[in-house]
């Protein structure tokens, strides 16, 4: 229903030369982003043209990543060195832990030799005394493997969060418009070496542009977010086309009236930025003179 509306006001009208009344004035303007470098290098490709549309993450260049590609593989390297340090903790208890093990069969078979009165007492507590020792040792061995064990891993996560940063840096290497739109400017070329920070291009998102329109405070009483109004572009001579219009911001404070701005009340000193968003059919473009009409009016 809203995409019949829009070609039905766009289509009725060509205003030929008559004069519109209007509640305010304004020039139309869009969201633009401009895109900077977000590492340092020579530019081994941009393929952004002015004109082009972009898709939002999709990278159109890339930035020289050969350092940090290296820097990774030695990262690479020296976890792995590090991480062959780590001790195998049951493999080095095995031994001690079989120990225990035979002890413990040992003190059976004497405190059964014991209750028959084939064995005393004291072979029962050396076995104990034995046990004794095999199990602080166990421990020991136990606590020393794992702390290696632990700062052994923690080595190895220190270098994982170096990796990752440097797999952050390799991202950002990488040029593309971080929304959907149309680049209106570029600023660099393929092969020029730039510094983090310098644009390289201007977007912007040209299906949807904005009137900033002014309106005096006693048009603002009337005026809500979401209101729908009737704007006419202003192609010059006889070429005028109606679209409709949503608003969508309203400023909390006034202003003196911009010299090229008219409003129906010319008299009034301050007034209020109103945006109203506008469907683009492709004719409407950037600083294009409006006019806006209020619903019932």
């Amino acid at each position: 229903m809203k995409r019949i509306l829009f070609f039905a006001l766009a289509a009725a009208a060509a205003a030929c030369g008559r004069e519109t009344d209007f509640d305010a004035t304004g020039t139309f303007e869009a969201t633009e982003i401009t895109v900077s470098a977000e590492a340092s290098g020579r530019i081994l490709r941009f393929d952004a043209e002015e004109g082009d549309r972009l898709e939002a993450g999709r990278p159109v260049g890339e930035i020289d990543t050969v350092q940090l590609w290296l820097q990774r593989r030695q990262l690479e390297r020296q976890r792995a060195s590090v991480r062959s340090g780590r001790p195998d903790v049951e493999k080095q208890l095995a031994a001690l832990r079989e120990q225990i093990a035979k002890q413990q069969t040992e003190r059976r078979r004497v405190a059964s030799l014991l209750e028959d009165g084939a064995a005393t007492t004291k072979q029962l507590d050396d076995i104990d005394a034995q046990l004794k020792i095999l199990q602080g040792q166990l421990e020991a061995q136990l606590s020393t493997l794992e702390n290696s064990a632990s700062a052994i891993d923690e080595n190895a996560s220190a270098l994982d969060l170096q990796i990752a940063q440097i797999d952050d840096r390799l991202r950002k290497c990488r040029i593309a418009s971080p929304v959907t739109g149309t680049v209106l400017a570029k600023y660099a070329e393929a092969g020029e070496v730039v510094a983090a920070g310098r644009p390289l291009m201007k977007v912007a998102d040209l299906e949807t542009l904005y009137l900033r329109a002014y309106f005096t405070s006693e048009q603002l009483a009337g005026l809500r977010l979401g209101d729908e109004v009737v704007v006419t572009a202003d192609f010059g001579g006889d070429a005028r086309f109606d679209y409709p219009g949503r608003i969508t911001w309203i400023a909390s404070e006034s202003e003196f009236t911009p010299k090229t701005i008219q409003t129906r009340d010319s008299r009034a000193n301050l007034v209020y930025a109103v945006k109203i968003a506008v469907r683009n059919d492709g004719r409407l473009k950037i600083g294009l003179y409006g006019e806006v009409r209020l619903a019932g009016e």
